[in-house]
């Protein structure tokens, strides 16, 4: 992750049970973490991002092939928090290389708010203050 940069901050590690879509890759009792690096890069990199992250899960996988972690990259600006992804779907805009993006919460009425296909964990009030913590501090912008 030096590649990234410094890590500025990181949520608390929770469980993740709130699918069991990867467990058949994974296995069970898993966990989620985000984390934010101190300089933001450029929205632009996102597909870039997305790209050396999935090498990077290639990389740490087990000998089948089958991965051990999962990463999703995102940004938060002022008004959202987008999130890449190798899945495509109606609401997702391709980047190109196999790489989309999609707006996964939204800033309305003072707060980050989830849409109707905001995953379950990014809907938790642990990720929504997270995130809401790291809008805060993006520098210049008042904390609403």
């Amino acid at each position: 992750m030096d590649e990234f940069g410094e890590i500025d901050s990181r949520s608390a590690t929770i469980p993740f049970n709130f699918t069991r879509y990867y467990e058949k890759e994974m296995g069970g009792d898993l966990w989620r973490r985000w984390v934010a690096f101190k300089e933001p890069l450029p929205e632009e990199a996102i597909k870039t991002i997305k790209l050396k992250v999935i090498q990077l899960e290639t990389n740490l996988a087990r000998p089948d092939g089958s991965r051990t972690v999962n990463l999703d990259p995102g940004y938060v600006t002022p008004s959202k928090l987008v999130l890449a992804t190798r899945k495509d779907y109606s609401h997702r805009v391709y980047l190109g290389e196999g790489v989309f993006a999609e707006v996964t919460l939204i800033r309305k009425g003072g707060r980050f708010n989830p849409l109707d296909w905001t995953y379950p964990d990014y809907r938790t009030d642990h990720a929504l203050r997270f995130f809401e913590e790291l809008r805060i501090g993006l520098k210049g912008q008042p904390s609403k």
